[in-house]
């Protein structure tokens, strides 16, 4: 079995197609690491300062990184302003989908991921193959098997490369859509409080 000393060797040997999917690994981690430090920053997983506000027991901060804090306070300046009922639900719902919209920023380049690094991969396997079948055609009849399989192997190493990025890729977007749907549920929840309280007032 050949050892290989680095790295780049082994990149090397996986032809282009291992670096591009070297490339979109190193991509996964930043932006999976960007993601988490502005959730984090949003404190979607604090929510408790906002229900305060909610329920009354706490005033609102409009300039809170906070997201559930932040739609909060809006909500709050929209049903006390001049806009007639059903203007103040169509600007809430405004102030929602743009907060949904900061929150959901940066989960199609992962989606894109998600996509393309198993078929990067599998295009790398397809010309290895190619590749290793011509190194045999050309050998004719001196043709040793143990260069076919090395081919082989080398080729199927794309593969594996692909899915080695795309599964975490994946998984890291589908834990990133349920923050998103957690958070839409919060707010949609707490602006119907909200609203429904000013209707009794």
């Amino acid at each position: 079995m050949m050892e290989f000393g680095n790295l780049q060797g082994l990149l090397d040997r996986g032809g282009p197609a291992l670096w591009v999917i070297a490339a979109l690994s190193v991509l996964t981690v930043a932006i999976i690491a960007w993601k988490l430090w502005r959730l984090a920053l949003a404190g979607i997983w604090s929510p408790g300062r906002a229900e305060a506000v909610v329920a009354g027991h706490a005033d609102p901060a409009s300039a809170s990184r906070n997201l559930r804090l932040r739609f909060v306070s809006r909500v709050r300046g929209v049903l006390s302003g001049p806009l007639p009922p059903e203007a103040q639900r169509d600007e809430i719902t405004r102030l929602a989908m743009r907060e949904l919209a900061a929150l959901r920023a940066g989960l199609r380049p992962l989606e894109l991921i998600v996509t393309i690094a198993p078929l990067v991969g599998l295009l790398g396997t397809v010309l290895g193959m190619i590749e290793a079948f011509q190194a045999l055609q050309d050998s004719g009849s001196r043709a040793d098997p143990s260069v076919l399989a090395g081919g082989i192997w080398e080729a199927l190493l794309t593969t594996a490369a692909g899915m080695g990025v795309a599964i975490p890729a994946a998984v890291a977007l589908s834990a990133f859509e349920g923050v998103a749907e957690r958070v839409q549920g919060d707010m949609e929840d707490m602006a119907t409080r909200m609203v429904n309280g000013q209707d009794t007032m």
